[in-house]
């Protein structure tokens, strides 16, 4: 094959590449106990999947709930923040870039508890859990979407 052939593939890959959108990484404010393991596998997780993390270890997390509508039912070990929604608890990482590009009008997405198999809470054994989106306290929650076995 010649010179001129590899370039002009080099250049064809290079404008095809250039062509498909690029997950813009967004920055994720985690709020989470400074004990809690399970949180920082999470915050891996969003890492690995392109989106740039803040990790505060706050210890009381109650106040931050509050001041973000997250009720008790909703609730888990840690509480974020990205781009005007709240994440709660072990939400996948694909479950928030589908949030980001839809924009639905919610306050956020949660996965209430530790559910095992979740990103973060990967312990061997896996159980069926939803990911909820909610727009106030007044309205119940929502299935944004179904993980089952």
């Amino acid at each position: 094959m010649s010179h001129s052939c590899l370039g002009k593939q080099w250049l064809s890959s290079v404008l095809l590449a250039a062509s498909f959108p690029v997950f813009a990484a967004p920055t994720v404010d985690v709020h989470s106990d400074p004990n809690c393991g399970c949180c920082g596998a999470w915050v891996e997780h969003l890492e690995a999947q392109g989106f740039e993390v803040n990790h505060h270890r706050d210890g009381d997390l109650r106040e931050i709930k509050i001041a973000n509508g997250v009720t008790p039912e909703l609730a888990s070990c840690h509480t974020a923040l990205v781009e005007g929604y709240v994440i709660e608890g072990h939400v996948p990482a694909r479950d928030i870039k589908r949030l980001l590009e839809e924009r639905p009008d919610v306050a956020g997405l949660s996965v209430p508890g530790m559910p095992h198999g979740t990103p973060g809470m990967e312990t061997g054994r896996v159980d069926d859990y939803a990911v909820l989106s909610w727009r106030d306290e007044n309205q119940p929650p929502k299935i944004f979407r179904e993980y089952t076995q």
